[in-house]
């Protein structure tokens, strides 16, 4: 037996399973806010019935997260400096939304305090002296 037997972090393609489970949540959000921001704007146009603003950002929100998604899974420092604007964003306009203050129109207030945990959860992930120092001193 050679070595203390120690092993290493699990990784996957040299990422490790928390940059993994990040990147497949992040594309899995993007799709979903991109396809029913699409639905939304299709059936504006076939209905002129919702709130306009919300489709544009649904559609927004869900390029931006594919984009800065494939950036963090290169290791790409603007892939963390855009998921933190990003995630900053959501908690800012639900928590408005929950609030009943003014923000972006149509945001629905039961989707609201999901999106703001899931969005503090991928903050304080990002902001780990590990992946932190990863991703800013590159």
């Amino acid at each position: 037996m050679s070595g203390s037997g120690k092993r290493g972090p699990i990784t996957y393609k040299g990422r490790s399973i928390g940059i993994l489970t990040l990147t497949v949540a992040q594309l899995l959000i993007g799709v979903i806010h991109f396809a029913v921001g699409l639905g939304l704007l299709a059936a504006k146009i076939a209905t002129t019935q919702g709130v306009l603003a919300y489709d544009i950002y649904t559609v927004s929100f869900g390029v931006l997260v594919l984009y800065f998604a494939v950036l963090i899974w290169r290791g790409d420092r603007a892939g963390w400096f855009g998921t933190v604007a990003v995630s900053l964003f959501v908690i800012s306009a639900d928590t408005l939304t929950v609030l009943k203050l003014p923000s972006v129109p149509g945001i629905p207030v039961f989707a609201a305090p999901t999106e703001i945990v899931y969005s503090l959860a991928v903050l304080a992930y990002l902001f780990r002296k590990n992946i932190r120092k990863k991703f800013i001193a590159s």
